[in-house]
């Protein structure tokens, strides 16, 4: 009988032993992922964060006898995918950013035109020298996909871009300022830049600042841009980029500028509405007539798009 009480005895402390230690170690995977959960320091080995929200927006509408007037049926779709990669271990980082857009408008009585077109590639390398300032070398490279025209009043339409004619590629050395996630301003005195034609047409009439002829130009000169990714309130996301060049070689107190902007506003996980505003002033696109003059030139390039429809982020 004692030698049986005494093995009872002993499974009754070895199963209190297992319980004590799943429970020790319930509140140890508690507290790890209250930790992560809170922003603190995940030391699971994660050097990658990689994502990407895509969009699909849809707009239709007809009229039949409709007194006030207008076009028949109009249909537009637009599709839009930004992709990021970021690594970062140490002092070392690496982030990368593909930016995807391209929308056709379809309306009765001017047919189908292209509302968006749009590729833009980012990667940074830096590494950390101070607090939030960082040594960093930067790629961009930016076109777009199909064809693009001019509809000038009562004429044929003019074709004036297609892919990679334009295509303007950023290669810069410089100084990265990152207080937070949230925004970077990079800055370069000492970039180069090309743009490429790589279409004969455009090329002979020496489109976008490239020599008649020629299919690439070579620029040098300073480099600043600027990015901001900010929640400004619940479900109400601002996001954008600024891009400045100044070549040393032409004319550097012309500035060129590239600013995107886009006010996203989630409704639910599936839907969601954007406003975006690009601006674009680039002294070498002499592709619009003044008015009053008649004579073509540099002018401001503005685009608005107003959409509503899915997004899914993965």
């Amino acid at each position: 009988m004692k030698k049986f009480y005494l093995a009872v005895t002993m499974l009754l402390l070895a199963a209190t032993a297992v319980f004590a230690q799943d429970d020790s170690m319930r509140k140890l995977r508690e507290e790890t992922a209250k930790k992560i959960k809170n922003g603190e320091k995940d030391t699971t080995g994660r050097l990658w964060k990689k994502g990407a929200t895509f969009g699909l927006m849809f707009n239709q509408g007809s009229l039949t006898n409709w007194a006030a007037g207008g076009d028949k049926l109009s249909l537009s779709l637009l599709g839009t995918l930004n992709a990021f990669a970021n690594y970062k271990k140490g002092r070392h980082s690496w982030d990368n950013n593909l930016d995807l857009a391209y929308g056709y408008v379809n309306t009765t009585s001017l047919g189908t035109r292209k509302s968006d077109d749009r590729i833009d590639l980012t990667s940074k390398y830096g590494y950390e020298i101070g607090k939030n300032w960082y040594l960093s070398g930067l790629f961009n490279l930016r076109t777009q996909f199909t064809d693009g025209y001019l509809y000038p009043a009562d004429t044929t339409p003019e074709k004036v871009s297609r892919f990679f004619a334009p295509a303007y590629i950023v290669l810069s050395p410089g100084i990265d300022y990152m207080p937070n996630k949230e925004f970077s301003l990079f800055m370069s005195p000492v970039t180069a830049r090309w743009v490429v034609v790589m279409d004969d047409s455009l090329s002979a009439r020496g489109a976008y600042g490239v020599d008649t002829g020629k299919h690439v130009r070579s620029e040098f000169g300073a480099y600043v841009t600027a990015t901001w990714n900010k929640e400004i309130m619940k479900n109400v996301t601002y996001k954008s980029k600024l891009e400045l060049f100044s070549n040393y070689r032409k004319n550097p107190q012309n500035i060129d500028v590239f600013w995107t902007n886009m006010l996203a506003l989630k409704v639910n996980k599936w839907i969601s509405a954007n406003v975006s505003v690009d601006m674009i002033y680039d002294d070498d696109v002499k592709e619009f007539e003044n008015p009053k003059t008649g004579v073509k030139g540099a002018r401001l390039q503005v685009k608005q798009v107003l959409s509503i429809g899915l997004t899914a982020k993965f």
